[in-house]
């Protein structure tokens, strides 16, 4: 199993892995709250045309998908706060007109075709750079720094804007800066990920913590740990194996989730039967007390 360190791809891929790992259910633990899971699919059609727009003009297209994603979850926000068009339409109009966009621009590169995309949609181990790993590591750190440093504030927010907003908090700012955070998960993950898989690993690792835990900071700290796991596992797995490396990812985290709500349900049952049983008894001592005082 070691042998894969002996490739200097490997360890910039597992370290990059590693990185997606502890993002992407840092932000996703967030969306969840909200009932946006399906956000970071959205940004990842519109990061699809930022892609493509970093091979039109000859730039990282790193940063244009940072840039074009940055804008488009912003847009949604606002089409949310002040239109009058519904959030899933919104959502809707980012998945067709990023993918449309995306493919539009990359067939009007000099040097891109459909090929092109491929690595960006689905992830590829053997494409990450070493420039890449800097700014993954860079964009990460953002990302770690909002959702651990303003944990209590997003998570007020995410829970009740009503309440978030009579207590002073600035619940627009803070929602601007949650998408913009997603969409930069969303660019730190595309290269392992991939941008079509990307949601599930923001999704799928904190569904699976909630089956066995209970509080905001134990749910986020599992949440990370699963992440982390199948990330790596996922990645080793496509280097043996030959396949998508993002595929691989979710299909084991999906696997997780399956695992820990199999193990986890009869655990509920039981706390649900044992709460029963206290509150019938707690119900007969009362009874009891109230027939000897009336006697």
């Amino acid at each position: 199993m070691l042998e894969v360190l002996d490739y200097a791809f490997m360890q910039r891929a597992l370290l990059a892995a590693v990185l997606v790992g502890i993002t992407a259910p840092a932000v996703g633990i967030y969306l969840v709250q909200r009932r946006q899971a399906i956000m970071g699919d959205g940004i990842g059609h519109v990061a699809l045309t930022g892609v493509a727009l970093g091979f039109l003009t000859g730039t990282n297209p790193v940063w244009t998908a940072i840039l074009v994603s940055a804008l488009g979850a912003v847009l949604m926000e606002l089409i949310r706060w002040y239109g009058k068009t519904r959030g899933d339409l919104a959502l809707a109009m980012l998945f067709y007109g990023g993918m449309a966009g995306g493919v539009l621009l990359i067939n009007l590169a000099p040097t891109g075709s459909n090929a092109n995309l491929t690595t960006y949609l689905f992830g590829s181990i053997t494409t990450v750079s070493q420039q890449d790993v800097v700014v993954i590591s860079l964009l990460a750190a953002f990302v770690v720094l909002i959702t651990l440093g303003l944990r209590r504030q997003l998570f007020a927010v995410c829970q009740d804007e009503e309440f978030a907003r009579v207590t002073g908090l600035p619940v627009r700012t803070l929602n601007l800066l949650l998408a913009v955070t997603a969409a930069v998960t969303v660019t730190v993950a595309m290269r392992v990920v991939g941008l079509l898989l990307v949601s599930a690993l923001m999704v799928v690792p904190v569904a699976a913590a909630q089956q066995a835990t209970r509080g905001f900071a134990m749910t986020l700290a599992l949440a990370v740990g699963i992440g982390v796991v199948v990330t790596l596992s996922g990645t080793v797995f496509s280097f043996y194996k030959n396949v998508p490396p993002g595929a691989s990812i979710v299909v084991l985290a999906i696997g997780v989730f399956a695992v820990i709500t199999a193990l986890a349900a009869p655990l509920a049952k039981r706390r649900a039967t044992q709460h029963a049983g206290r509150s019938a008894a707690a119900a007969e001592g009362r009874c009891t007390l109230k027939d000897d005082v009336l006697v």
